[in-house]
């Protein structure tokens, strides 16, 4: 199983940027999709919905909050609209497809990186999705959650000039919520588990002068329950890409949908 996470930053205009033609190139079996900027009825045109892939969003009361949505190969036997917070739920952060032996989460952390205000909003986000995460344990089935999560974990995640600096998506509270959720929850960084070399970014802030110099962040995380860590076959990010000034993080894994 090949599961896509990607930032597009606009789903009209990486559409229009030949996105659904490498979607099908790369020959993912599940494409979650963050940052759609639109409502859901802007999505409906043929373009959207390519041949062999179930479409699924949800969109945000403001479009510019963002959005997010899933395509995959296989029908799901339920979709779950957002996760039981309410200020997520309004800004269409969460998306899950239920499949018959795993379950896959489309998710966009909100961001404060410039924006201050947005600080306590951020961080009552992952106070709720901690609680949502430690639920989770409960269940039994197997969980990806896949999306743009704002922040880096680890020194190593972001470019050397961030290493000071009092910024959001860096700060030491928000690195220590990875540390709870990967230390004492047990979940797994997916990426982190077929690769563990430097520089490894995602994002890049000043898009193309960041993305020359490689002064970035790894703010793109497929994040696993326990019971994935042996089933995880190999990863990669994808430099190539330019639909956004995100990179796609693509992870397979050794699961029958």
């Amino acid at each position: 199983m090949r599961v896509v996470s990607i930032n597009v930053n606009g789903l009209k205009r990486a559409a229009e940027n030949g996105f659904f033609e490498w979607m099908r190139e790369i020959d993912a079996d599940v494409v979650c999709v963050q940052d759609i900027q639109g409502k859901v009825y802007d999505f409906d045109d043929e373009i959207f919905h390519p041949e062999g892939y179930q479409a699924y969003f949800i969109d945000a009361e403001n479009p510019e909050d963002g959005g997010v949505g899933i395509y995959t190969r296989h029908f799901p036997k339920a979709i779950m609209y957002g996760f039981a917070y309410e200020s997520a739920d309004r800004e269409g952060r969460f998306i899950q497809a239920d499949f018959e032996n795993v379950s896959v989460a489309s998710m966009l952390v909100p961001n404060a990186l410039g924006r201050p205000e947005q600080q306590k909003a951020k961080d009552d986000f992952q106070e709720a999705f901690k609680g949502h995460l430690e639920k989770t344990l409960r269940k039994r089935r197997q969980f990806i959650f896949a999306g743009s999560f704002n922040s880096a974990h680890l020194v190593m995640d972001a470019s050397k000039k961030y290493h000071e600096m009092d910024v959001s998506g860096f700060k030491a509270h928000e690195r220590e919520w990875f540390d709870t959720v990967f230390d004492d929850f047990g979940y797994i960084d997916t990426f982190r588990q077929v690769d563990i070399k430097k520089d490894q970014y995602t994002w890049w802030p000043e898009w193309a002068k960041g993305w020359r110099k490689n002064s970035g962040w790894r703010t793109d995380y497929q994040i696993s329950t326990q019971m994935m860590k042996n089933l995880i076959e190999d990863g990669f990010i994808d430099m190539d890409t330019r639909f956004s000034d995100h990179a796609p993080v693509i992870m397979d894994y050794d699961v029958i949908m």
